[in-house]
């Protein structure tokens, strides 16, 4: 039977081993799938020792998608392009090879699920990590107005901007000082409502109009999603359904067969408002 697993730090929150189960039961597909914790310290030795003694893939989350992409042989162009990694497997050559479904997830949650608007938005994303850095190609691919980050490390987030200069501008925003004008779609891309807790996020960012989504989820309601509904936005979504979406992605990249989401999706939410 193949193994999978998901790799993070702290990994007892996951969803994603029953999430696998539901597509592996779906496409009827023998395979495993766990969840690992691993010591930071310990991380590169940890995911070699898992494809040495016999695994198939990886799922990579919280704090490990940059190290993830540092250490594959081959990495994909979205890989490439944000310097994080959210998939790895070994391919027939047994050489490991890098994928980041976060952005294909994000953009079919937001665009298939919700009917979103992308396209000639303003966007803010909160956030320069690995989570951000997966997303952000596949936000550029459909042709935002702008992309403003607002980290708390400015300088980290002054060299993420850096990294993707081109037709559309992506700038550093800063908690301090006001904005031109309130967005279009804030994406909360930071771990801070893992533990409860709200990013800095300014005055004058949220319109009527503006919708909110949280790439973070858990029981109820996240910190984020309480707080755009109190701060008047139009939508407040949480990543529930990006989780699924690429999940799926990378199901199909290991397994050759896309499983249906809708319905994952739709058992999911209904557990975690128990």
């Amino acid at each position: 039977m193949d193994r999978y697993a998901v790799v993070g730090h702290p990994i007892s929150h996951s969803r994603s081993p029953w999430i696998h189960s539901q597509f592996a039961a779906q496409t009827a597909q023998s395979m495993q799938y766990t969840a690992m914790d691993i010591d930071p310290a310990q991380f590169e030795a940890s995911i070699a020792r898992f494809f040495d003694e016999g695994g198939a893939g990886l799922n990579i989350t919280v704090p490990f998608k940059e190290r993830a992409c540092a250490m594959a042989q081959r990495r994909s162009a979205v890989v490439e392009a944000c310097g994080a990694a959210n998939t790895l497997y070994l391919d027939a050559d047994r050489v490991l090879c890098a994928e980041n479904t976060d952005g294909y997830g994000l953009l079919r949650d937001l665009l298939e699920n919700h009917g979103a608007r992308v396209t000639n938005a303003r966007i803010l994303l909160l956030g320069a990590g690995g989570a951000v850095r997966g997303v952000l190609p596949a936000l550029l691919e459909q042709g935002p107005a702008y992309i403003g980050i607002l980290n708390r490390s400015h300088d980290k987030a002054l060299q993420l901007a850096g990294h993707f200069r081109g037709d559309v501008p992506v700038t550093v925003c800063a908690a301090d000082q006001p904005f031109p004008a309130a967005f279009d779609l804030i994406i909360n891309g930071t771990s801070a409502g893992l533990k409860g807790e709200l990013p800095v996020i300014p005055d004058g960012a949220v319109h009527a109009q503006t919708w909110c989504y949280d790439m973070v989820y858990g029981k109820g309601e996240t910190t984020f999603v309480q707080w755009a509904k109190q701060a008047g936005a139009a939508r407040a979504i949480d990543g529930v359904g990006m989780l699924v979406e690429q999940a799926a992605r990378a199901f199909s990249i290991w397994r050759g067969v896309s499983p249906q989401t809708s319905a994952v999706i739709t058992a999911l939410r209904r557990e975690l408002s128990v």
